[in-house]
């Protein structure tokens, strides 16, 4: 197929150079896969149940996905070395940021409670699956959870194993280490708005976008393939962390977009899970924000126990499901949203966030065939369909 040459994927930011005879994409998977390979079977030899705990980790890492934070930060690294440079030192690198996005991943769907991921069950429903057909004692989602953390913290570890295998100066543990802190720190403060929405606005939720995503998927992996040429440039830092940052923002507004109102079976996920529970993503606290107050009233019921805070009623309104707002709520809720205008509001963030991105790139010293494919991944990212 086209899209399996180098030239076919040259439009979807894959390099020419570098990876042959291979797309960086395939030379990662394999890189992936002969790693996950070894790990399997050392788990294996210990128990059989371990293989099987090994295995299943592989599979959700090779569950699909964009492979951006590798793509990211091989421009990063390109945009320093040129395109002479031999791609294969620094591979064991680029891979483990994919072995760590899985740990985020993962860990994410358990505390989201979500049931699929890229158009599959997630690692917790895939453990409660396991549990049940086993005829194991106990409760199966319990088990699903606890099995679904330790596969999170074994791809975690696993990262770190894979990125002690490049050629690597000190300077890359540290940007990595720095973009750990930062996405964890950003998990939390997602978790925090979840049971404190009264707190939140839309500054806040920008805040989290920038450290639970903008740092992990695009500015620190950017900046983490410049650590890796060994070169200090203070001025190419400074560009991709700008750049870094106000795309990532940009790629998280369009999340909470496609949250909301994508195609389940174009984003992999279940349209509305951020309004089911409630999540105070951007674009809820700007719907908030425009609302009538009588939209307002709707859009801060608390989907634990449908109490209106914002017209002192103290009453409810909805009767609510166990596990949040129902499906007729999420519809209702959606259709606000979009009547307060934040969606469109939404997208002209998402325009300037790109705009900026794009002009910290200008007069970056860097190669430019990589300036030239981080501003074409810069609209591709932000853009994609719903």
């Amino acid at each position: 197929m086209a899209n399996d040459t180098l030239e076919g994927n040259r439009h979807r930011g894959i390099p020419r150079q570098g990876a042959s005879p291979h797309t960086l994409i395939d030379a990662i998977q394999g890189t992936l896969a002969d790693f996950l390979a070894a790990q399997i079977g050392s788990l294996d030899s210990i128990d059989p149940a371990l293989g099987r705990f090994a295995r299943t980790a592989r599979d959700l890492v090779h569950a699909g996905g964009k492979r951006l934070r590798p793509v990211f930060a091989y421009w990063g690294w390109r945009g320093s070395t040129g395109p002479g440079a031999p791609v294969e030192p620094v591979l064991p690198a680029f891979a483990a940021l994919e072995l760590m996005h899985t740990f985020a991943l993962i860990h994410d769907d358990v505390m989201d409670e979500s049931d699929t991921r890229r158009g599959r069950p997630t690692a917790h429903r895939i453990f409660a699956g396991q549990h049940e057909n086993d005829g194991s004692i106990g409760d199966p989602e319990r088990f699903g959870s606890s099995a679904a953390i330790l596969i999170g913290d074994l791809c975690l570890v696993w990262a770190d194993q894979l990125l002690a295998r490049s050629e690597a100066p000190p300077t890359v543990r540290a940007c990595y280490d720095r973009m750990r802190v930062e996405a964890i720190a950003g998990q939390y403060l997602d978790i925090l708005g979840e049971n404190q929405p009264g707190a939140w606005s839309v500054d806040r939720a920008l805040l989290v976008a920038r450290h639970k995503t903008a740092s992990y998927t695009i500015q620190r992996p950017l900046q983490l393939g410049l650590a890796l040429t060994g070169v200090v440039q203070p001025e190419t830092e400074q560009a991709y962390g700008s750049y870094g940052l106000a795309v990532g923002e940009a790629f998280q507004l369009r999340d909470d977009l496609l949250g909301v109102y994508g195609d389940p079976a174009v984003t992999g996920k279940p349209a509305g899970d951020d309004l089911r529970t409630g999540k105070p993503t951007a674009l809820l606290m700007l719907a908030r924000k425009l609302a009538t107050p009588a939209q307002r009233a709707e859009l801060t019921l608390d989907p634990a126990g449908a109490v209106n805070p914002a017209d002192g009623s103290g009453g409810s309104t909805y009767a609510l499901t166990e596990g949040g707002f129902s499906q007729a709520q999420i519809e209702r809720r959606a259709g606000i949203i979009a009547e307060t205008g934040a969606p469109a509001r939404l997208e002209a963030m998402i325009q300037e966030r790109v705009a900026d991105g794009v002009a910290a790139l200008a007069q970056a010293p860097i190669h430019e065939e990589a300036r030239a494919a981080l501003i074409e991944l810069a609209v591709r990212v932000t853009h994609r369909p719903a």
